[in-house]
């Protein structure tokens, strides 16, 4: 899909009265005109886009950002845009108020005069936000590559992990691997969590050696083009005790019965709820302590939110990561988790590496 098609709809999606759309999360500026600079503005008003940055991307955005008008100011580019809509004569300019903060807000009404201060700019809801849901034929080939990157490196990791070595060192050893491998970044902080520390369900890597026994948790991802992937395994170094057994198979039947769930038009509250009953009935749900998924793409979490009572449905070309947990303080911890593209006859699961019971 093309930057100007894009254009189009978020203009085409804005509501009644409002003449203009002024984008200023970067990951929607990146999505509407490619551009990927660290300032930038864009208004969209009477079929134009304009593209506002600094002198420090005037080749870079002209480069990037082919088929977009680019204004390069000195300094504001903020207030040049809104500027610039006062100048076209626009009455009311829409914006996202979920990614506009009061201090942005406040030196956009600077930027423009008294008489129209109050009138101007009308919050537009996530209009961007909810095209990116969706992802074209392109986005989603980024996106598996990324994906299978990640798959790719956890199937390293397999031959690396072992007891004594610090968390800190595998998620060292698997950044730097990500690295050669072509990513860009990685998608956040990885998480590496083992023993007792696995039931942390956000635990990041730490000086804790790697147990004899015990389960490791991996949660990575990396960028590529742009585009995010997220994966979670969890293994077992040494033997485990039927207890850690049962609860890995039960949070992998689990995760499987949720991604067996997805389908276009089914709702994501659905989704979630595949997964949280078959906890329910082994008397697990009360460790099942977040949702069971979200969007992923241009950003690691982006909409839609796979969780309780959601009644928004899949669509086909969404991608949405299907990671259940379940996380007993002071024992352990299990989480899977895959990223699953929804296609015409149901989902795609885009991170394809094992998830059977692993024990090192």
């Amino acid at each position: 899909m093309s930057f100007r098609v894009r254009q189009r709809r978020a203009a085409a999606a804005l509501t009644e009265g409002m003449d203009a759309l002024l984008v200023t999360h970067l990951p929607d500026v990146r999505y509407l005109t490619g551009f990927t600079g660290s300032s930038a503005a864009l208004l969209l008003a009477g079929g134009k886009a304009t593209l506002f940055t600094d002198g420090r991307y005037t080749a870079q955005a002209k480069a990037e950002a082919v088929g977009t008008k680019v204004v390069i100011v000195p300094k504001g580019t903020l207030t040049a845009a809104c500027e610039a809509a006062v100048a076209a004569g626009i009455k009311h300019c829409g914006f996202d108020a979920a990614q506009t903060t009061v201090a942005t807000l406040e030196t956009m009404r600077k930027a423009v005069p008294g008489k129209v201060r109050r009138s101007l700019f009308r919050p537009s809801g996530p209009l961007v936000a909810h095209l990116r849901e969706v992802k074209d034929d392109a986005e989603v080939e980024i996106m598996r590559r990324a994906a299978l990157t990640g798959c790719g490196l956890f199937d390293r990791m397999l031959g690396y992990i072992r007891s004594g070595l610090t968390e800190i060192q595998v998620a060292a050893e698997l950044e730097h691997a990500a690295r050669l491998a072509g990513a860009e970044a990685m998608s956040f902080e990885t998480i590496v969590a083992s023993g007792e520390r696995s039931a942390l369900p956000h635990g990041r890597a730490t000086n804790t050696k790697l147990p004899k026994r015990g389960f490791v948790t991996l949660d990575f991802g990396v960028v590529m083009d742009g585009y995010c992937s997220d994966m979670t395994r969890t293994v077992h170094l040494g033997k485990a005790s039927q207890e850690e057994f049962d609860v890995y198979h039960a949070v992998l039947e689990a995760q499987e019965a949720a991604v067996a769930a997805i389908a276009p038009g089914v709702a994501l509250g659905d989704v979630d709820e595949a997964a949280r009953s078959i906890l329910r009935a082994v008397k697990l749900d009360e460790y099942f302590t977040h949702s069971t998924g979200h969007g992923v793409g241009l950003e690691i979490h982006e909409g839609p939110r796979v969780a309780k009572d959601q009644k928004e449905v899949l669509k086909r070309g969404m991608v949405v990561t299907v990671e259940p947990g379940v996380y007993m303080p002071g024992k352990f911890g299990v989480r899977i988790e895959d990223m699953v593209l929804v296609t015409a006859g149901g989902g795609e699961v885009l991170t394809p590496s094992v998830k059977a019971w692993t024990q090192l």
